[in-house]
């Protein structure tokens, strides 16, 4: 067993000898995505209800936006620094240099993840509650295709920023498995 898991390290180190099963994940990824936008734009077809409730809805997304632009404002000041500390460490060779790569990358996808589960939620509470008022089904199918939303997103985003760090590092480096 040891002796195939060698065997299979050292051929996924070689130059463009990908296993097949590799683009399970990409393609996994991608599905993720396309899944997240043809829910989100089956929610945002139901009406938020009543001009009251469109009122509301309206006020929560603003400033429900407003909060999420200055967390990431502040998110965004912390992680210069985060950065700047590892650019630091690689300088004095004690973190690989591509985690000023990987850092970077993981970061700016978390917060698309916050930004796009956050816009979902806003535009989905009262449009649940709309549905609600027709029927349980319609509410919960709602509510679960704009949280299906959020989850996709991560989902996605993770594995094509793992697929590609597994190509990045299995064809252009020494790394092994």
């Amino acid at each position: 067993m040891i002796d195939s898991l060698t065997n299979a390290s050292a051929t996924l180190a070689s130059f463009g000898n990908i296993p097949p099963l590799y683009f399970l994940a990409p393609v996994g990824g991608i599905l993720a995505l396309i899944m997240a936008k043809v829910f989100s734009s089956a929610v945002m077809k139901n009406s938020e209800g009543d001009e009251e409730m469109v009122r509301i809805a309206q006020a929560v997304r603003e400033g429900a936006m407003a909060y999420l632009v200055r967390q990431y404002k502040v998110v965004a000041g912390v992680f210069v620094l985060l950065v700047a500390f590892l650019a630091g460490m690689v300088a004095l060779n004690l973190q690989a240099p591509l985690t000023l790569i990987g850092v970077p990358i993981a970061g700016l996808l978390s917060g698309l993840c916050g930004w796009f589960g956050m816009k979902m939620a806003t535009n989905a509470s009262a449009r649940t509650a709309f549905a609600a008022k027709n029927s349980l089904n319609d509410g919960l199918k709602v509510a679960f295709r704009s949280g299906a939303v959020m989850g996709l997103v991560v989902v996605g985003f993770a594995l094509l920023d793992v697929s590609v760090w597994f190509v990045v590092l299995n064809s252009f480096t020494e790394f092994s498995l």
